[in-house]
């Protein structure tokens, strides 16, 4: 039988440090936590904590899946998530996708929070019961045994957008991330909406698919000054993608926001620096209040109602002012 000394050896890591990435502990580096996961699957170990869970029938660690790790908001999700569970006598396992399912039982972990839009919510209806509870971010879900937890997209968007407008920009691109998300189309529908009330004519070719991707925000980007369109303002559904197209348009010679406006979504770590304006979700605190929620409800709270979090909005120099000097106020 495989145990925790193998998985060391054939990761190269102390068995101390296999302990620590399975319990979630901050003191192990991404890189390290993945490889040793992974290798936890492949060679089928299951922790000690976890054996003692499979015959007690019990546990009291909560277990959070995500797999895009070129999103720097996680972390503050993941701090927030750990200094509650920590309050409250529970540990902290971490997850990817690919092994997620298997630790999604009632006698392994207490109960699972995800942002993954990797996961099928066919995984998550089947792994959710009356014993085992799932918070779920960014998607709302119908199971009694699901409880959601999103950010209102729309009406800061709507807010921000409409400063823009009102700042004299009239010629507009979209930036959208996975279209599959709700994130997503939440955030495009607000564009459009705000694009109708003004009376501006927007055309879906100046619509651009993206992935969240810093990398693929430069694509786009790239694209419009090859292509020779270039608009007033470009409106990016995150800032990941805002700061790729930033990159972009600065490499062509292009100024943000004289030559171009920049508009996001997330208020990331690099936003502030970037000069991003941007829509700031409190991370940190979804993080919290999603493992609230999940330690209220293990312990007997049967609130599954949706709890949607406000969002604000960040100006910032990346979006100027295009109108006459005489109608600024």
């Amino acid at each position: 039988m495989v145990g925790i000394k193998d998985v060391a050896k054939a990761a190269g890591v102390s068995v101390s440090t296999v302990s620590n990435a399975l319990n979630g502990r901050k003191n192990v580096g991404e890189e390290t936590r993945n490889k040793i996961l992974q290798l936890c699957e492949e060679m089928q170990y299951f922790p000690n904590a976890a054996g003692k869970n499979l015959k007690s029938g019990t546990s009291n660690t909560i277990l959070f899946n995500f797999s895009d790790f070129d999103r720097s908001f996680y972390l503050k999700i993941i701090e927030g998530i750990n200094d509650y569970a920590n309050a409250n006598n529970f540990d902290l396992m971490i997850c990817t996708n690919k092994s997620c399912e298997k630790y999604m039982r009632s006698n392994l972990t207490s109960g699972c929070i995800t942002l993954d839009v990797k996961m099928g919510n066919e995984v998550m209806n089947r792994a959710a019961n009356e014993n085992y509870p799932i918070v779920v971010l960014d998607r709302v879900l119908d199971n009694p045994h699901i409880k959601s937890i999103v950010v209102n997209n729309y009406d800061p968007m709507v807010e921000m957008l409409q400063g823009v407008v009102d700042r004299g920009y009239r010629r507009f691109s979209f930036l959208g991330g996975l279209e599959s998300t709700d994130d997503n189309s939440e955030r495009y529908q607000a564009f459009l909406d705000v694009m109708e009330k003004n009376s501006i004519p927007f055309q879906r070719r100046n619509y651009y698919s993206g992935d969240y991707r810093e990398k693929s925000g430069y694509t786009a980007a790239k694209i419009m000054t090859l292509s020779g369109e270039v608009p007033e303002v470009i409106v990016c559904a995150n800032d990941n993608m805002a700061i790729g197209a930033i990159r972009a348009f600065h490499e062509s010679g292009l100024r943000v926001p004289q030559d171009v406006a920049v508009t996001g979504f997330d208020d990331c770590d690099l936003a502030e620096a970037m000069g991003l304006t941007t829509v700031c979700i409190p991370n940190y605190e979804r993080g919290y209040m999603a493992a609230q929620s999940l330690v209220d409800i293990i312990r007997g709270n049967s609130d599954m109602e949706t709890l949607k979090i406000s969002a604000s909005i960040k100006w910032r120099k990346s979006v100027g002012d295009k109108r006459p000097r005489n109608m600024v106020k």
